[in-house]
């Protein structure tokens, strides 16, 4: 269960820190992602954007099979 939880923080530490370059791209920006600011920071939680990237890359892998 701990290594679920570190690789869940390890992947949001690493999203927070390519978030600059991957919002232009358009990553954050798509219908379904929730973004809010929390005491002048914004926070970012990219629902649509997991889903549409998750399945771009399950085609990917697909085709590649």
């Amino acid at each position: 269960m701990i290594r679920w939880v570190a690789v869940i923080f390890v992947g949001l530490v690493i999203f927070s820190l390519l978030f600059p370059a991957l919002a232009r791209l358009g990553i954050g920006r798509l219908p379904g992602d929730i973004r809010f600011r929390v005491r002048g920071v914004i926070v970012c939680l990219p629902f649509a954007s997991t889903m549409s990237l998750s399945a771009l890359a399950f085609l990917l892998a697909e085709v590649l099979q």
